[in-house]
C-alpha cells in the first residue's frame, strides 16, 4: 500500500470548522427554543426539556469541539509529478488519486470567514469530478494552483 499523503491543511482551519460548528449550533438552538415553547404550550413532562437541552450540548460538542478535531486530523494531501493524492474523511477515511492529465483547470476560492484567516479553497477539477483542500495559507494555495497547472500542461504534452 502507498505511503500516506504528508502534507497537512493549516491548523487555522480548524478554528474555521469551530466558527462553522458554532453557527449550526446556534440555529440549532434557535429551533430547540422553539420547540421548548412548543412543549411547554403542550404541556410535555420536564424531562423532554432535559432531553432537548441535552441534545443541544450534544450537538455543540460533536459539531464545535470533536467533529473538527478529527476532520483536521484526517485530511492530508500531496501533490505529485504525476498525481494529486487526498486523504479525508470523518469516520470513513477516503483516499483519492487525481492524475495530473486528468486536471482541467485548477481554482482557490475564499469566503469571508477564510479571508479573515488567511486561507483559502484550492479546488481541482477533472471532466467527472471536482475535488477541493480546504483551508491552505493562501499563498500556498496560489503556488500550488501554479504548479498543478504546469504539470497538468507538462502531462498533458507527454500523452
Amino acid at each position: 500500500m502507498r505511503t500516506v499523503p504528508t502534507t497537512r491543511i493549516s491548523t487555522k482551519g480548524l478554528t474555521v470548522w469551530r466558527w462553522y460548528g458554532t453557527m449550526q449550533t446556534l440555529v440549532v438552538v434557535g429551533l430547540a427554543i422553539g420547540l421548548y415553547q412548543l412543549f411547554k404550550w403542550l404541556d410535555f413532562p420536564a424531562w423532554s426539556n432535559v432531553a432537548l437541552g441535552a441534545s443541544v450540548v450534544l450537538f455543540a460538542f460533536l459539531f464545535i469541539y470533536l467533529f473538527p478535531k478529527i476532520r483536521w486530523n484526517r485530511w492530508r494531501y500531496e501533490v505529485r509529478e504525476a498525481e494529486i493524492e487526498l486523504q479525508h474523511g470523518l469516520f470513513i477515511v477516503k483516499r483519492t488519486l487525481i492524475p495530473m492529465v486528468r486536471v482541467q483547470h485548477v481554482d482557490t476560492t475564499q469566503g469571508p470567514l477564510l479571508r479573515k484567516y488567511g486561507l483559502a479553497v484550492l479546488t481541482i477539477s477533472t471532466a467527472a469530478t471536482v475535488h477541493a483542500i480546504p483551508a491552505i495559507p493562501i499563498e500556498e494555495a496560489d503556488t500550488l494552483r501554479r504548479q498543478i497547472s504546469e504539470l497538468a500542461r507538462v502531462a498533458e504534452d507527454d500523452v
